[in-house]
């Protein structure tokens, strides 16, 4: 099995040099092969170094609700910390040492500015770079902490939402920035779900835009630790990412250390029960299928066979 969405920080704690050292990331990897986890990503969000802000930075001014806008630029302000080159130093050096991870960044969606983030990116020897949605506008809708995106939730259309939503992730798959669909269903965290006919659409076009991309798409535990309290994606939702010939990778989420694997025997359970046999593992952006019931150890990089 593999977790391949693993931050090095958690939500609260600015980044600083005192994360890196390699003793922290054996702690991780001895965690995850305790649970049966053979290989590890290491996915920190790009909002968390200084240098996205200059290719991201202000994209909340152009949502007409500048109290939102205001809370995104609060969140930046407080997370955007970071060195992207001491990031991907410290993870190589980790790989250098034998410990069992990838590189990566999970890229959040910017809407008319992923060609500048493919462009930041391009330069770093990325292993795998997971896509998400984090803004609907300038609306944080998944951070809970928040009060006012939580109030948020009360004042829009359910339905519109998870368009919304759906609209987003198609945008984000359709620029191939990246090779891995987080958490797919994000927008169901509150618990909150639309329509019958509503999901049903959403479903089918998030399973299409995956399909059409050739991206993967990540079986998330992290929802069993939000309200909703269920996997991501939706049983229903991996069974059409399968139907659709849809790779998955399987994840955590975990940011810091205390959720490494977890809940990774029920992830396998679920994958298996939509039809799948392989997760995806990847090496310099190329992936390769991995039996399910063996994680990723002896994965040969020069052997990676599928572009996504």
């Amino acid at each position: 099995m593999l977790d391949y969405h693993v931050h090095l920080w958690p939500h609260e704690i600015r980044a600083d040099s005192t994360e890196y050292h390699l003793e922290k990331l054996a702690r991780y990897c001895e965690k995850a092969q305790a649970k049966g986890v053979e290989e590890i990503a290491l996915t920190e969000h790009l909002f968390r170094f200084t240098c996205a802000v200059d290719v991201v930075g202000g994209f909340w001014r152009r949502d007409p609700n500048a109290l939102l806008g205001e809370q995104v630029a609060k969140y930046f302000k407080h997370h955007a910390t970071a060195d992207l080159d001491a990031y991907v130093e410290a993870v190589l050096a980790a790989k250098a040492a034998g410990l069992p991870v990838v590189l990566g960044l999970e890229v959040d969606y910017y809407p008319g500015l992923m060609p500048q983030v493919a462009k930041l990116l391009a330069g770093y020897p990325f292993d795998v770079l997971l896509g998400s949605i984090h803004w609907i506008g300038a609306w944080m809708f998944d951070d809970l902490s928040n009060d006012v995106g939580v109030a948020e939730w009360d004042k829009r259309d359910i339905d519109e939402v998870w368009r919304a939503y759906t609209e987003a992730l198609e945008e984000l798959a359709a620029t191939k920035t990246c090779d891995v669909l987080a958490h797919p269903d994000l927008v169901k965290l509150t618990g909150r779900r639309a329509s019958k006919g509503a999901i049903d659409e959403c479903y089918a076009r998030m399973a299409e835009a995956a399909a059409a991309s050739a991206m993967a798409a990540e079986l998330s535990s992290a929802g069993w630790r939000k309200p909703v309290d269920e996997a991501y994606p939706a049983f229903d939702l991996l069974e059409r990412f399968h139907a659709n010939g849809v790779a998955i990778t399987t994840a955590s989420d975990t940011h810091g250390s205390a959720d490494v694997a977890y809940r990774t025997d029920e992830l396998r359970v679920i994958a298996q029960g939509a039809g799948y046999t392989n997760l995806r593992a990847f090496r310099s952006r190329h992936g390769r299928e991995v039996p399910i019931s063996s994680g990723a150890g002896g994965i040969d990089a020069s052997t990676d066979d599928s572009r996504t």
